[in-house]
């Protein structure tokens, strides 16, 4: 699988530089697990999550919710993309993708809305809140790897125009959905 070949290429680069020992294998083995771990500890609890969810008619919730937005499927995709938007900037994405994702997804597709077109949004729109400050994932790794002379507000005022390209493909991709259907579609994959 790619998995275990992107594993036994980095383990090559590293036996190749000289910094394979016990201890760094143990240590990557160890942190890991605890990672792996941890997804599978919100997949499993997700899904109870979502079993209570629906068992106590969280589905007719979210459509009554979803009744209350003026302007029809357009703009409760606008409405779920702003909630998406901010839970992006404020919980990880496995939380986002177990949990969040399930409780929205079947009314969509009741209203008959291309789940291509819908995932490519939401990629672009979960990508731009994962780089929103204050506590946006991705700009914790640009801290991590950044010089010690860069501060963190100079990476909190970087990214700012990167945000603004990436809501500006947002838009893109809302207005013209054959923009995220037509390799699909091209590639046989979607019946048009």
């Amino acid at each position: 699988s790619l998995n275990a070949a992107i594993a036994l290429y980095s383990m090559l680069i590293v036996a190749a530089s000289a910094k394979l020992n016990r201890k760094v294998l143990r240590e990557t083995c160890t942190d890991t697990l605890t990672t792996s771990a941890m997804i599978f500890f919100v997949i499993m609890t997700a899904q109870a999550f979502s079993l209570a969810f629906r068992g106590l008619g969280g589905e007719l919730l979210i459509q009554d919710l979803f009744a209350l937005i003026p302007g029809g499927t357009n703009t409760d995709i606008l409405f779920f993309m702003a909630v998406l938007f901010v839970a992006g900037v404020l919980l990880e994405w496995a939380e986002i993708s177990y949990i969040v994702l399930p409780l929205f997804l079947p009314y969509f597709v009741a209203q008959g809305v291309d789940m291509v077109w819908l995932a490519a949004l939401i990629c672009i729109n979960l990508q731009t809140s994962f780089l929103t400050p204050p506590v946006g994932w991705s700009l914790f790794f640009f801290r991590g790897v950044a010089p010690p002379i860069v501060q963190t507000r100079e990476i909190y005022r970087g990214v700012w125009p990167f945000i603004g390209i990436q809501l500006a493909a947002v838009v893109i991709v809302l207005l013209l959905p054959g923009i995220a259907t037509w390799l699909p579609t091209a590639m046989g994959w979607m019946n048009r």
